[in-house]
């Protein structure tokens, strides 16, 4: 299903290009064509947003995604469109591409790792630094944040990451170490923590083998095309976990949709309640 996942949103963004370029170009011979610019164009915004501006949430944002194409097509059913494509591009790109994007691509479904529950003691998890050095959680002294994304490819992620590092004093002053961690390679990953000035650690998960201990990689979980820029194909579904100075879990975060990261106070809180 990941494979199917993968190929559906690199061409799903690929038609939306497509169909907004050839919409443009047929617009001035027929008028018809400006619904699909107005059934494509939200989309294709939504995603130079969630790009350009590194949100790690999206909300109701993607609302826009399928309410314009759907606008589109009662419009065109109204004004008496008959031409066949212009429908095409409406419906099938627009309005079906949407609607499976928001309630089918960037949902995981249930998850419910048998490892990651709260008050169980997190298993030792051995990474490598950008640098190739083995390094395991049993090094790390005192509480431990580990968040699992998927790569620098990911906006959301790298959003989420942003996140926490603006959070790091607080997280600091209670004596807890970040863990970044992704299947990602070490260049990737060495590129990636020197966007960030606070001492995170930026760790690599070698052939995703943490993941499969914690049961939440996500085999061909990347968009089809991206190991062109050298991307494995297999990555992570994005992961909080947080445990106390002895190691054991007091949070976990298992988002069942890639577009809903927990909100920075929440990990403030969790510690609170575990008396950190």
């Amino acid at each position: 299903m990941n494979r199917v996942k993968s190929v559906f949103i690199s061409l799903y963004l690929t038609l939306l290009v497509v169909g907004l370029v050839r919409a443009l170009w047929q617009l001035s011979v027929q008028p018809a064509w400006g619904w699909v610019v107005l059934a494509l164009l939200p989309a294709l915004g939504f995603f130079g947003w969630v790009f350009g501006f590194r949100v790690a949430r999206t909300g109701y944002a993607s609302v826009v995604m399928w309410a314009a194409p759907l606008i589109a097509s009662v419009a065109m059913l109204i004004s008496g469109v008959t031409l066949v494509e212009p429908w095409i591009w409406v419906l099938d790109v627009g309005l079906g591409g949407a609607l499976l994007y928001v309630l089918w691509y960037s949902r995981y479904g249930a998850r419910d790792s048998l490892v990651l529950q709260c008050g169980n003691t997190l298993p030792e998890l051995v990474f490598e630094t950008e640098h190739g050095q083995r390094v395991s959680t049993q090094d790390f002294k005192g509480p431990l944040l580990l968040l699992f994304y998927r790569g620098n490819w990911c906006p959301l992620c790298m959003a989420q990451i942003r996140e926490v590092a603006d959070q790091y004093n607080e997280l600091a002053a209670k004596g807890v170490n970040l863990l970044m961690i992704s299947p990602q390679s070490h260049n990737n990953t060495a590129a990636l923590a020197q966007r960030f000035s606070v001492p995170m650690q930026f760790l690599v998960d070698r052939d995703l083998a943490a993941a499969r201990k914690l049961g939440i990689e996500a085999v061909a979980g990347l968009p089809a095309g991206l190991e062109v820029l050298g991307y494995d194909s297999d990555t992570v579904m994005p992961t909080v976990v947080i445990t106390d100075a002895k190691h054991n879990i007091i949070f976990v975060d298992q988002t069942d949709n890639y577009r809903v990261r927990p909100e920075p106070a929440t990990f403030m809180q969790a510690l609170a309640a575990a008396g950190l």
